[in-house]
């Protein structure tokens, strides 16, 4: 295998093209980012990079908050729309029938048609060059109650969430393992745990039947010898008189 190195260039994919909503209520904006995802956990904290000449750049520098709505296979056009048209020339709630709803914490509108929508405070801007990174907490999540199982876990895997990867939209395809699956599937753990379960072979136990009826063990017939001493002397007589018969006739001829 041969690779050819190229110039510095942004070829880290996949990456969510999440819908990223702010303003008000009133007057709600959507734009979409590639360019965003989780920096850390505790307290958890995310980041949005954002072109200065984007609509959306001034309302959240002004706002302090945004709302990272996750994008599905339904949404996907909707995402799509978002990312080329400007907030300046259309309304792209209306355009795309989509519903502001209100946020708990924030006053930046969330997308109700998202199954996940995190609520975002600014913390801090860097200008890195072509974008600024908004640096923000994730201050509030919300969630489709219908995408919650009875034991309150979110299957995620259920939303046919989209991923974006060179300019190109993609479903995701079949799940290749969870968190931690190659540490299972190591030998020297099974091992490990094999250790300490206990196998117990019991003998099995060969019931001897009544003697009149042969024994079959394994599907094989064992014989055994008569006890009736009447049988064998019959069988003795038997013998004997066949051998005088034979002895007779040979002496005839």
């Amino acid at each position: 295998m041969t690779k050819i190195t190229w110039k510095p260039g942004t070829l880290e994919y996949p990456l969510p093209p999440a819908m990223i909503s702010c303003g008000t209520i009133e007057h709600p904006n959507i734009m979409t980012a590639a360019w965003t995802g989780i920096v850390n956990s505790e307290p958890p904290m995310t980041y949005v990079s954002i072109r200065p000449s984007r609509y959306s750049h001034g309302i959240i520098k002004e706002s302090g908050e945004f709302v990272i709505n996750l994008t599905t296979e339904q949404l996907v056009a909707a995402a799509d729309f978002c990312g080329v048209k400007s907030g300046k020339d259309v309304n792209k709630f209306k355009e795309m029938k989509l519903t502001a709803g209100q946020c708990s914490e924030i006053s930046a509108p969330q997308i109700v048609e998202s199954p996940v929508s995190l609520e975002c405070k600014v913390k801090d801007i860097s200008s890195l060059g072509s974008h600024d990174m908004f640096l923000a907490e994730i201050v509030a999540v919300n969630v489709d109650d219908k995408y919650i199982d009875a034991t309150g876990k979110l299957r995620l895997e259920d939303c046919n969430l989209v991923a974006y990867a060179h300019n190109a939209y993609y479903s995701l395809g079949r799940c290749l393992g969870f968190f931690g699956f190659s540490v299972c599937r190591n030998a020297m753990k099974i091992n490990q745990r094999m250790k300490n379960v206990v196998v117990e072979v019991k003998t099995p136990k060969i019931k001897l039947e009544d003697h009149k009826s042969p024994q079959r063990h394994n599907g094989f017939k064992s014989r055994r010898k008569s006890s009736n001493p009447m049988r064998k002397k019959a069988f003795s007589s038997t013998g004997k008189l066949a051998r005088h018969e034979r002895k007779h006739q040979s002496r005839s001829k």
